[in-house]
């Protein structure tokens, strides 16, 4: 099976360069590196949680199935079908392929490809591997229809031994001992050119004959891919089943006749990964398959039904498409090469990682809408990660991304323009006209911002860290100008502040440190959304060396770790003052009535000025009780 495979995709690439220097040109200019076994599961466990989310909000009670007198339920007195063949039957198989999606043509012997007489159904023994397995390999011969991008399909009939599929057959052909499946075999792939180049030189990897192509046929081509392994699974399950109450998703698989049902037949291709579908052109005159025919039993046909419902709804979550192709690979090499156990672990976690995300996005939206003073905050953070969320949604505009991202980008971006609004006061400006009518829009910060020192602070850390910022900026600008190919000088704009932005990003952080060193106060920050992103940090720093995952993803954990870990030993140096009067004119000496506790080290920044709304209920709390002590 696996000979076969490759021979014929070396085949393809040497009978094709520019086939192979076009997967090179496509692999040269992928944006995004390919997702890790961690990165997959914590996206798959985030859809399933936003699943579950979404089930809860319009969860509804469902009508029983066998409930008289409703619609959709079947009749109370409706006849409990059985299996039409009993365990041992002996079958014939027959196995075709045409181009045709509805076949009537059984005369033709140039269809048929495999044909395997008394085949006893629900055997589990037999066969050269002794699970009841056959297995059959042989070339199909490409039509120019299925080179100029046709549909194969396969059809697979069963029925009782001695007995034809041709209705044309009289005496040997019978409705009730016949049944079938028909499935599309090739695979319609779409492969998406992006004329770029050296915009110093105009040079490009691409070969002339994709260039050629791609402005012949345009950006996006519709491509036949073939992948040479199908697997025709029998079920074997002999369950009572009421036609018109069988549950989903096997009521989409089981046929009934005359109130009895078939057999289930599964084609199953499951695992047949994206990345080994190769192209059908010119280069493939001949098609290797390999069938495979197996037994299955009804749990393991459940499984695979319920794979077939997620790729429903991730048709729903997404627009398919590589970035699909990709995920579904990483989670079945995951399911295929991981260990179980690490497996289970993993995806629990990363359910866990998913919840953890959402709470300190919750809390982030929280801590912003209760906060009265923006003393000891960056207001220029704020400001800067406005222009980051812009930059990366532009980004994944101008780049081929699906539908959900870019809304979660885009309500990102929402967010954090909502935020400016909370740390500074925007108003129309009508004395100050743009182009004559339009009122200019200005922003004045916030009193608490401008009363203390923390303005000062922010300004001095932004003018300190621009000493860093920009000699970077410039390096990495010369490098993706000199070493990378672009669409234009718009996306290299893009692209460069993109990468910059991943790979330097964290800094953006270091002028809070400075504000809080400068402060010698800590209390002002968000640290329960700050707690939630630490755990997640440190899921991220175990899988970081239990799975193999890129470099700068580990990078990228070790630097979120530096900044917390900086973040909490100035929690541990800088302590409560409890005579500093906050912004509710008390003081925590007020609040205790015993006089407070001696502030360590000569600090004068109060930690009671920035209280978080938690603090703040239990410091009233604790003040109704001392006065409720005095009456």
């Amino acid at each position: 099976m696996a000979s076969a495979e490759t021979n014929q995709q070396v085949a393809t690439t040497e009978g094709n360069p520019a086939a192979n220097q076009a997967n090179q040109h496509d692999a040269q200019n992928q944006q995004q590196p390919q997702q890790s076994l961690w990165q997959t599961l914590r996206s798959v466990a985030f859809r399933i949680f936003v699943f579950y989310m979404i089930m809860n909000i319009f969860k509804r009670s469902s009508t029983p199935a066998n409930e008289s007198g409703k619609e959709g339920a079947a009749p109370s007195d409706a006849k409990v079908g059985m299996n039409l063949f009993a365990k041992g039957t002996l079958m014939d198989m027959r196995v075709y392929i045409s181009e045709e999606e509805f076949f009537n043509d059984f005369s033709n012997p140039d269809y048929l490809f495999w044909e395997n007489e008394n085949v006893e159904y629900g055997d589990w023994t037999s066969g050269p591997n002794g699970d009841g397995s056959l297995t059959y390999t042989d070339v199909i011969k490409a039509t120019d229809t299925m080179i100029n991008n046709g549909s194969i399909y396969i059809h697979v009939y069963f029925t009782k031994a001695n007995y034809s599929p041709d209705p044309k057959r009289k005496g040997k052909y019978s409705k009730k001992y016949t049944f079938s499946i028909t499935k599309r075999l090739n695979k319609f792939k779409k492969r998406r050119f992006q004329k770029t180049k050296n915009l110093l030189t105009g040079e490009t990897d691409a070969s002339p004959e994709l260039i050629k192509s791609a402005e012949e046929e345009g950006p996006v081509q519709i491509l036949s891919h073939w992948h040479p392994n199908l697997t025709i699974a029998l079920v074997d399950d002999h369950t009572p089943f009421r036609e018109g109450s069988v549950p989903p998703p096997l009521d989409k698989l089981i046929k009934f006749y005359n109130g009895d049902y078939y057999p289930i037949i599964f084609v199953n291709d499951y695992w047949n990964l994206n990345s080994d579908y190769m192209p059908i052109n010119e280069t493939t005159p001949e098609l290797t398959l390999e069938l495979t025919f197996t037994p299955m039993s009804l749990m393991k046909l459940q499984f695979y039904a319920a794979q077939t419902m997620k790729s429903q709804w991730n048709m729903f979550l997404t627009e398919g498409g590589e970035g699909e192709d990709e995920e579904e690979d990483s989670l079945k090499r995951a399911m295929l090469d991981t260990n179980p156990y690490l497996l289970a672990m993993t995806f629990i976690v990363s359910i866990v990682h998913s919840v953890f995300e959402f709470l300190a996005f919750k809390n982030d939206i929280q801590f912003w809408n209760n906060r009265k003073s923006l003393e000891g905050l960056s207001v220029r953070s704020v400001f800067f990660g406005v222009f980051q969320s812009l930059v990366v949604l532009l980004y994944i505009m101008d780049n081929d991304t699906n539908f959900v991202v870019k809304v979660g980008v885009f309500v990102g971006l929402l967010i954090d323009c909502w935020k400016i609004t909370k740390v500074t006061t925007i108003k129309f400006d009508p004395n100050e006209m743009i182009f004559g009518f339009i009122p200019k829009l200005t922003f004045t910060d916030k009193d608490s911002y401008t009363a203390t020192a923390t303005k000062e602070y922010d300004m001095q850390a932004f003018r300190y860290l621009q000493w860093i910022l920009y000699p970077l900026l410039a390096c990495y600008a010369v490098y993706a100008l000199i070493y990378q190919e672009h669409k234009g000088w718009y996306s290299y704009v893009l692209n460069m502040l993109y990468g910059f932005l991943l790979t330097f990003g964290f800094i953006m952080m270091t002028p809070q440190l400075f504000i809080n060193y400068k402060l010698k106060s800590v209390a002002h920050l968000p640290w329960r959304m700050l707690t939630y992103k630490a755990l997640n940090t440190f899921i991220d720093d175990i899988f970081a060396f239990v799975i193999r995952m890129p470099t700068m993803y580990r990078i990228g954990c070790l630097r979120d770790d530096v900044i917390f870990l900086i973040f909490l030993y100035q929690r541990y140096i800088y302590p409560t003052d409890y005579k500093r009067v906050n912004e509710f004119g008390t003081t925590g000496e007020m609040h205790t009535g015993d006089g407070g506790k001696e502030v360590a080290n000569g600090s004068t920044v109060a930690e009671g000025s920035t209280q978080s709304q938690e603090q703040e209920g239990a410091v009233r709390e604790e003040k109704d009780k001392v006065e409720k002590k005095n009456d």
